[in-house]
C-alpha cells in the first residue's frame, strides 16, 4: 500500500502530518523512526517530501520517550484516539485521566496534540459524537491542561467550527477536502456509497456550509488536514466496510474549485500552506506549486497498489483547476 500511495501524496505536497494508527500502532520513538524510514524509501527519486511523524497516545505512553522524540525533531505531535473511534483505534484511550501526566509534559515542551474528536458511547448517535466529545472530553481536558496546544482533526460540525476559534494560538482545527464537498446524502441517498464513508461521518448540509465558511474565512485557526485514507476497494466494498476517503491525488484541484466557488481564491494559500505551519511552529515551505484553470481535468478513478486498487475521491463536480508546476 505504502509504495503505491506515497508518490500520490508527494506529488503536490511538500510535507504532511503522518498519522500513527497502523497495526501495530506507532507508540514509541523507535517505531516512528522505522515508519519514517519506510516512507522515505517509498518516495520517488528526487522528491523533497518531508513526513512529519506523530506518536499514538496510549494510557501507557512513556513521557520521557515522547520528550526525547520531540526534542530530536523526529516527532512533531502526538495523536489522541478515543478507543474504538476510527480505523485501528483499539489501542486508544479509554480513561482520559490516565494520560494527564503525558499531556502535562506535552504542554511543558510545547508539543501539540492532534485529536480525533468523537466519543464512542453506544448511547450517543453517530451524528452527535463530535459535539458530545467537545462537551464531555475535550473542553474539560483543556481546562485541566490549559497550556496544551490542540488540533481538532477533521471537524465536521457547526459546533466544532465555533469551538475551534475560541482560544487562538492554543486551539486549531483541520478541515478535510471531502467534508467541504459532501454531506450525508452523498453516502446514503439513492443507494449506499461506501467510498464516501469516513469517520467522522459527513453531516447535514448546514454543517458542510459552516465548514466552508470556516475554511474560506481567512481565520488562521482553520487549516487543511486532508485525512487522506487509503483502503483497498475490497475492504471498502464489503459487509463491514472501512472508513476513509483517499483524496491526495486531486485535493488541490478540488480545493481550488471550492474556494473559487466561494469567491475566496485569495484565501486558498493560507488554508493549505501557511496556517498549519504557523500553528505547529514551522517555517512555511520555500517551494511552491502553480495551478491553472482550463477545461475539466480528468483524474484516475483508482490508484494501483500492492494491496489492491484504491478509489480516488470523486467530488461529483467538474474540476477545472490542475497543478502544472
Amino acid at each position: 500500500m505504502l509504495t503505491g500511495i506515497v508518490p500520490e501524496t508527494a506529488r503536490d505536497f511538500g510535507r504532511a502530518i503522518i498519522m500513527p494508527n497502523l497495526v501495530p500502532p506507532v507508540i514509541t520513538s523507535a517505531q516512528a523512526s522505522s515508519y519514517k524510514a519506510r516512507i522515505m524509501a517509498a518516495l520517488p527519486k528526487g522528491s523533497t517530501f518531508e513526513p512529519l511523524m506523530t506518536l499514538y497516545l496510549t494510557e501507557q505512553t512513556d513521557p520521557d520517550d515522547l520528550t526525547k522524540a520531540h526534542a530530536s525533531g523526529l516527532v512533531t505531535a502526538a495523536k489522541l484516539y478515543p478507543a474504538g473511534a476510527t480505523t485501528n483505534s483499539d489501542s486508544g484511550v479509554q480513561n482520559f485521566e490516565r494520560i494527564q501526566p503525558v499531556l502535562e509534559r506535552m504542554a511543558e515542551i510545547g508539543m501539540p496534540m492532534c485529536v480525533h474528536g468523537e466519543v464512542t458511547d453506544s448511547d450517543v448517535d453517530i451524528f452527535d459524537r463530535e459535539l458530545v466529545f467537545i462537551d464531555r472530553v475535550l473542553d474539560p481536558l483543556r481546562r485541566r491542561v490549559p497550556d496544551l496546544k490542540v488540533v481538532m482533526e477533521h471537524i465536521t460540525t457547526v459546533e466544532g467550527a465555533a469551538y475551534a476559534k475560541s482560544d487562538p494560538g492554543k486551539l486549531a482545527a483541520t478541515i478535510t477536502t471531502h467534508h467541504l464537498i459532501i454531506n450525508r446524502n452523498h453516502i446514503l441517498a439513492g443507494g449506499l456509497r461506501p467510498h464516501y464513508y469516513c469517520l467522522p461521518v459527513a453531516k447535514r448540509e448546514t454543517h458542510r456550509l459552516a465548514l466552508l465558511d470556516a475554511a474560506t474565512s481567512g481565520n488562521s485557526c482553520y487549516f487543511l488536514g486532508t485525512d487522506s485514507a487509503p483502503h483497498a476497494d475490497d475492504t471498502k466494498e464489503s459487509a463491514c466496510g472501512c472508513a476513509g476517503i483517499f483524496s491526495a491525488t486531486n485535493t488541490m484541484s478540488c480545493l481550488a474549485e471550492v474556494f473559487e466557488g466561494a469567491g475566496a481564491l485569495d484565501k486558498l494559500e493560507g488554508f493549505t500552506s501557511l496556517f498549519g505551519p504557523k500553528f505547529y511552529g514551522l517555517a512555511p515551505n520555500t517551494d511552491s506549486i502553480t495551478l491553472t484553470k482550463g477545461k475539466p481535468v480528468n483524474f484516475p478513478s483508482h490508484i494501483s497498489t500492492g494491496a489492491g486498487p484504491v478509489t480516488v475521491f470523486d467530488p461529483g463536480i467538474d474540476l477545472h483547476w490542475k497543478v502544472v508546476d
